[in-house]
């Protein structure tokens, strides 16, 4: 039996948390290709490669790593700079029109930092033109090689000139990036992706205020513009066009947002999740309920700005976690905030055999062997 969440004993803590698991995809997976997951969710961050594509995976049972670059390697999904000034991988045909919409405030933030390291606006337009010859024809290169170009054109790139160089000539649409080689960024034209959606500025508020509302609801409007970036009457006026597409629903004082229609779903028993860190789960939100209330626990997830992988048990976050790969095994190190119960446990081995099974690789499960709350590391052997 299910129960309305657009009623004041509807709306619990438990509900919002098991309607954002299932508008998520990672309860109720409707997505037929990675594309399809991203372009629900708006776009996933992306600075971490390696957890952005688990990120994708989590959502898309019987997925891979290597499927899941593919689509990056087809230029299906790219990577750039977009909501917030982060990076994340987004679908080739939603790239131009998000770009358009949230470039202008990125680049209206940046200007402070621009004066501070000595760029103007002639000095974007000369690596502008530099970076566009340089990936002409297909090319494509390396951050390393694209600092050496610019400093050979007499740009100065050192420090951190070369990353506002580059993120500036993403954001106007001349490069976007493919699969790094290694920790090394790599870049090729966006000329060379296939013509997409097109939205005029209204429009393209309303589109991105309803694809949040649908994969993340339920949701506030400080909620879509922390996510989004925009400012928060950018933000309303997106909600507002997006009307038709939603129901919203005042409780205390507060309103929600939700797609049209919209029903609870009865939690499955024993829910466990492996997230990767900087998921959509945690970050799509200013108030993020699935954290534990407690400021030191919290402190253990959220590290300098920095987010861990995380244990998440029927909604909540439970612990973190990190893996250890070597030999072509990858060992899942938990570390949860208290013990889990039997029922955890049993799940959390399903969640890492599919962490596994995404990898391509055997799977062990450890026992936590240093306090939960230390740093999450990865080592590669």
């Amino acid at each position: 039996m299910t129960r309305d969440p657009l009623t004041p004993a509807g709306m619990t803590p438990e509900t919002i948390l098991r309607l954002r698991l299932a508008g998520q995809q990672i309860t109720r997976s409707r997505c037929p290709a990675p594309g399809a997951v991203v372009a629900w969710l708006g776009a996933i961050q992306a600075q971490d490669y390696a957890g952005a594509l688990w990120s994708v995976g989590l959502r898309l049972p019987g997925s891979t790593a290597a499927g899941i670059g593919q689509a990056v390697a087809g230029r299906t999904l790219v990577r750039t700079w977009l909501l917030r000034g982060t990076l994340h991988l987004v679908t080739a045909r939603d790239l131009r029109w998000m770009l358009a919409l949230l470039a202008p405030g990125i680049i209206a933030g940046n200007r402070r930092r621009y004066r501070e390291l000595a760029l103007d606006e002639e000095t974007f337009a000369r690596s502008n033109a530099v970076i566009r010859e340089a990936v002409e024809g297909g090319q494509h290169l390396s951050r390393t090689g694209l600092v050496a170009i610019l400093e050979q054109h007499g740009i100065p790139a050192g420090g951190q000139r070369a990353p506002y160089l580059l993120q500036r000539a993403s954001l106007d649409g001349i490069i976007c990036q493919g699969a790094p080689q290694g920790t090394n960024p790599v870049f090729f034209s966006c000329s060379s992706l296939p013509e997409g959606n097109a939205f005029g500025h209204e429009a393209a508020l309303a589109e991105l205020a309803r694809r949040y509302i649908a994969s993340h609801a339920p949701a506030t409007l400080r909620d879509f513009a922390a996510w989004s970036g925009l400012p928060v009457d950018e933000a309303r006026a997106g909600l507002g066009a997006a009307g038709p597409h939603l129901s919203r629903k005042t409780v205390d004082g507060r309103t929600w947002f939700l797609p049209r229609p919209a029903r609870a779903e009865e939690p499955p028993a024993a829910t466990v999740h492996l997230l990767p860190g900087f998921d959509e789960y945690i970050l799509g939100y200013r108030e993020r309920c699935a954290l534990p209330e407690d400021p030191t626990l919290r402190r253990r997830v959220l590290k300098n700005g920095m987010l861990s992988p995380t244990i998440l048990s029927s909604g909540r976050v439970a612990g973190t976690w990190r893996r250890i790969v070597r030999n072509g095994t990858v060992r899942i190190v938990p570390a949860p905030f208290s013990p889990l119960t039997g029922a955890e446990k049993d799940a959390l081995a399903v969640a890492a055999h599919r962490y596994g099974e995404f990898l391509g690789m055997s799977v062990l499960v450890e026992e936590a062997v240093r306090p939960a709350g230390d740093p999450p590391e990865e080592a590669e052997g």
